[in-house]
């Protein structure tokens, strides 16, 4: 069984009991422990460099990576003993934080935007698999692409991934 396969024990409708969570507060301990020494990383780079330079400084490059990859372990954790589907690196900001309502929006040059679909086996007998799922992704997201180029924006980049957002870097070139 790979670690996005359902099985009906964690998956299932009755509730999960006796489930030993020590793992999984290990899972977060290396996560926290990664994420302070990405905070000392960042204050100590940014004191030595300007924004950018400090974006693309290889020491922060490094933990960002190490982070996103505990951030999947703790996923493939969450979702191998309790069955869940945690969306635990997404970003949102409450209305609060949003100031005046009737403000003109402040423009920035670039952000990222992610789809997220969690898909099942068809139900009924089928050739298809998870894997082939990636590939109506990518297709899907080519059309989207497009879709926005059409629209007047810019894509610099677009990609398709099965259990995590895509991570760009800026030095490979993104096109699907």
């Amino acid at each position: 069984m790979s670690e996005h396969d359902h099985d009906e024990h964690t998956h299932g409708l009755e509730p999960l009991t006796g489930v030993d969570a020590l793992e999984l507060h290990a899972a977060v301990d290396r996560l926290a422990t990664a994420l302070h020494a990405y905070v000392e990383t960042a204050v100590g780079v940014r004191a030595e460099f300007g924004a950018h330079e400090a974006d693309e400084d290889p020491r922060v490059l490094s933990l960002e990576s190490e982070i996103g990859g505990l951030n999947a372990q703790l996923y493939d954790l969450l979702h191998s003993r309790l069955g869940l589907h945690a969306d635990l690196t997404g970003m949102s900001w409450s209305d609060d934080d949003e100031g005046d309502a009737d403000a003109a929006p402040e423009r920035t040059d670039v952000d990222t935007f992610h789809l997220g679909f969690v898909v099942g086996q068809p139900l009924a007998t089928s050739d298809l698999s998870l894997d082939s799922v990636l590939d109506l992704v990518d297709a899907g997201g080519a059309d989207v692409a497009q879709r926005l180029v059409d629209a007047g924006f810019e894509v610099t980049e677009w990609g398709a991934s099965r259990g995590a957002p895509v991570a760009f870097d800026e030095d490979e070139e993104g096109d699907g």
